[in-house]
């Protein structure tokens, strides 16, 4: 092999290997493209959840809240249910 054939063939070898690196870089610059929009992404569900979290507190507390009232109404009912009975048998009793 005379030097110009070893010059031609490491020429393609060095083009080769450019070629590879030059796919290997895409290939990292697309990974590290993806890897950002993923870690983006994270960070709103994270923030997504974290705004859920609170919303659920409020919503447990408000539904405390309301059961509680609820309750407070039922007893009142019942004593003024009790309370009506009580007046319309003293005036069953009466007429």
């Amino acid at each position: 092999m005379d030097t110009p054939e070893r010059l031609d063939a490491a020429l393609k070898r060095l083009a080769s290997a450019l070629e590879k690196l030059e796919a290997a870089s895409e290939r990292r610059a697309g990974a590290d493209a993806l890897r950002s929009n993923l870690e983006e992404e994270l960070a709103v569900m994270q923030d997504d959840r974290s705004r859920l979290a609170v919303e659920l507190d409020g919503a447990l507390a408000r539904s405390i809240s309301l059961e509680t009232a609820n309750e407070e109404v039922a007893r009142r009912l019942k004593g003024a249910n009790a309370a009506i009975k009580a007046v319309v048998a003293t005036v069953e009793d009466e007429s």
